[in-house]
């Protein structure tokens, strides 16, 4: 859990980035076979990139640029999961794998690098100010409301079958930006209007997660619909506001 996740934050610290999923994993894969504990290697939609099969199953390559703007997290990202599968196929390391997409809800972090745009969108519909959408708005990405997401987790580190395993953590619906956009000015009952920059470099046109692998092995389904967890998270964006 310890990567930087935000495109723009990891972007700006790109070395710190690299050394928290090289130096920083190959010492929790030590440490762990030493002590025989258990790990939850936290990966990340990412390991895709620009993904051409959606929804995207585990056993998909990826589709990354290894030089681009995004590749410190991307590819650190993918040496951690080599790394961390190195050490279970040679000492029997008992490792577990999640590929998170995009988890929301409460806390969703919007300051500064950290901000993504669910929580920039939510925070400039509540003050009325232009909502700011990168390209024409068409990409796509699916979101799990964090309890989801982490309920998923807790099952996939209590469950044996998931020892050497790598699983989708995610949403199963496919959301646009634009969808994002319009759903987040009506539930804030704002006056905002859309704005339209470039999209930046190797920004994924596409992104949903086949989740049949995790159902399989856990049982698991998300239990909040997007509607809904998207109205507890612009509450608690509200209530901040106010406080």
């Amino acid at each position: 859990m310890a990567g930087h996740a935000s495109p723009e934050e990891y972007q700006a610290h790109p070395i710190k980035t690299l050394y928290a999923s090289s130096f920083g994993s190959a010492n929790i894969a030590e440490l762990a076979r030493k002590d025989d504990a258990v790990v939850l290697f936290a990966s990340t939609s990412e390991v895709y990139g620009d993904a051409e099969v959606v929804p995207t199953p585990e056993s998909y390559w990826g589709r990354v640029n290894p030089i681009g703007p995004r590749s410190c997290y991307d590819e650190g990202k993918r040496f951690a999961e080599a790394l961390f599968l190195a050490y279970f196929k040679q000492y029997g390391l008992n490792v577990r794998i999640p590929r998170i997409f995009n988890s929301y809800g409460p806390r969703l972090r919007e300051d500064g690098l950290y901000g993504r745009d669910m929580s920039r969108f939510i925070t400039q519909a509540l003050a009325n100010k232009p909502i700011t959408v990168y390209g024409d708005g068409k990409q796509t990405r699916s979101f799990c409301y964090i309890t989801d997401t982490v309920m998923a987790l807790m099952l996939l580190i209590s469950n044996d079958k998931a020892k050497g395993q790598v699983v989708n953590v995610g949403g199963s619906r496919e959301v646009t930006i634009l969808e994002l956009a319009e759903t987040i000015k009506k539930l804030a009952k704002c006056k905002s209007q859309l704005t339209f920059h470039p999209l930046p470099r190797d920004d994924p046109k596409r992104r949903c997660p086949d989740t049949s692998k995790l159902k399989k092995l856990t049982g698991w389904s998300p239990k909040m619909t997007f509607a809904k967890g998207l109205e507890r998270t612009i509450t608690w964006f509200s209530s901040r506001s106010l406080s």
